[in-house]
């Protein structure tokens, strides 16, 4: 079997004669092996053994297998964890299992037909996820990384930080102007993390008023204040065991922000009325456009909770500053819109995506969305023209729709004639000039399609093109 496909499993226990046992069983089997006597020496041999699958024993004298758990757990990225539990111990596996995300357990004595399938499927697991990984950062290189598109150094980078954070159970401060993508972030570092599978919550602390934010946040007990008529968890409690991202953070109350502090060192939570606390498992992930850092200068935000939450930064660059993912990202966003709206857009013509890639975008990616969405329901198949774009990006859209159609025929009017005349001769000789097609005729008289349908229909002409 090739040395670098073969399956590598480090065995940590105490006792030596029960290390001994199960190395040369799980040897027989065809499993790489390499041991540790306890939770230390463990860590030190895994960045050189690599292994699938650790399998540990919880009671160690020094470190034992519970804070071994939490070890992994805070570096991320570990394989999975199989905890060797003799009677007597079970709550501390179950614990193990449920609480630092073990892959499974174990009781002693070892049934061996039981064990060899559990490590076949945890090794099987792990090596799915390395290859996940893999194809993660050859995507990344090409300018995808899950829903973020991107080949510019800016987006690299943005992407280099998010494989390093993901696995790790670290806060991250997302900061970047509006509509840049921050909750997609968000989302993308809970997917990529060993929390995937656990709840995603996500909060917007200035959408709430400050006498209603400490409820949602921490949730409350029946009667704890006026119309709580029922107890009710709160986004920590609803996040726990994954992620909970807190969007504009800088907007939440100084007062609030203490006890937001207190919940990220102790990881306990109080909900509002309540005499008990509850402890949870929860990674915060906090959002936000403004300068924390200078708020916390100012007084305006408080200095500890900034630096709790800053353990790793991700700074996400606006648009403007990365014009040339323009094409990618509209790309994409076509493959998006094409099944939701019905339409058949090929692509976007050269001078069209000439004009989205000379705008500003003070709104980012969102405001991109917005202008391709848009002009995909106007040009409805074929590609995206100068004339789809609203006028802020490609000038005024009649004179940019009357450029590509060439010179319009004039029309005059005899003295006397009434304005319902002269307004149906103007509306028929632009439909003639774009061959009967109304979303361009709407486009040249400025007005909406609605209007057009309506003045055709008073005229007696057939609404469909």
């Amino acid at each position: 079997m090739d040395e670098e496909r073969r399956k590598r499993v480090l065995i940590v226990d105490d006792e030596a004669n029960q290390r001994s046992a199960v190395s040369r069983m799980v040897e027989r089997w065809g499993f790489a092996i390499e041991t540790a006597a306890d939770g230390q020496e463990a860590l030190d041999k895994i960045p050189v053994f690599q292994p699938h699958t650790i399998v540990t024993d919880i009671m160690m004298p020094g470190m034992d297998g519970m804070e071994l758990l939490k070890r992994l757990n805070d570096a991320g990225g570990a394989p999975p964890v199989i905890v060797l539990t003799a009677f007597g111990s079970m709550d501390a596996a179950v614990t193990t299992v449920h609480e630092l995300g073990a892959f499974w357990f174990v009781e002693k004595p070892i049934r061996p037909r039981a064990f060899h399938v559990l490590l076949d499927r945890a090794v099987s697991h792990h090596r799915l996820y390395e290859d996940k990984e893999r194809l993660e950062r050859q995507l990344s290189n090409r300018g995808v990384f899950g829903k973020l598109i991107g080949s510019s150094a800016a987006m690299q980078q943005v992407f280099f930080l998010l494989r390093q954070a993901a696995p790790s159970s670290a806060n991250i401060l997302i900061q970047g102007e509006s509509g840049t993508g921050k909750e997609l972030v968000a989302r993308l570092v809970h997917d990529l993390s060993p929390r995937a599978g656990a709840p995603f919550v996500a909060m917007n602390c200035a959408a709430l008023p400050e006498t209603l934010i400490e409820s949602e946040l921490f949730g409350h007990e029946k009667g704890s204040f006026t119309g709580a008529l029922t107890a009710r968890q709160g986004c920590f409690e609803l996040a726990n065991h994954g992620t909970l991202l807190l969007d504009e953070i800088g907007e939440m109350p100084l007062a609030l922000q203490s006890k937001l502090l207190r919940v990220l060192e102790d990881h306990r939570i109080r909900r509002v009325g309540a005499e008990r606390e509850i402890q949870l498992d929860v990674r915060v992930l906090a959002a936000t456009n403004r300068d924390l850092g200078a708020m916390a200068k100012e007084g305006k935000f408080r200095e500890d909770l900034y630096y709790r939450l800053t353990v790793l930064p991700v700074p996400l660059p606006p648009l403007r500053d990365r014009l040339e993912d323009i094409p990618d990202i509209s790309e994409a966003m076509l493959g998006d819109l094409n099944p939701k709206h019905g339409t058949r857009i090929a692509g976007i013509q050269p001078a069209a995506m000439q004009a989205l890639m000379r705008y500003n975008w003070p709104g980012n990616v969102r405001e991109l969305r917005n202008v391709i969405e848009r002009a995909c329901v106007l040009a409805a198949e074929g590609d995206i023209r100068l004339e789809h774009l609203p006028a802020q990006i490609a000038g005024s859209s009649g004179e940019v729709a009357r450029r590509s159609l060439g010179p319009i025929p004039s029309v005059t009017f005899q003295v006397g004639a009434t304005l319902e005349r002269a307004e149906r001769d103007i509306i028929e000789l632009t439909l003639m000039h774009t061959k009967n097609n109304r979303t361009r005729a709407a486009e040249i008289l400025g007005i909406n399609q609605k209007t057009l349908y309506n003045k055709l229909k008073e005229y007696g002409e057939e609404p469909g093109e």
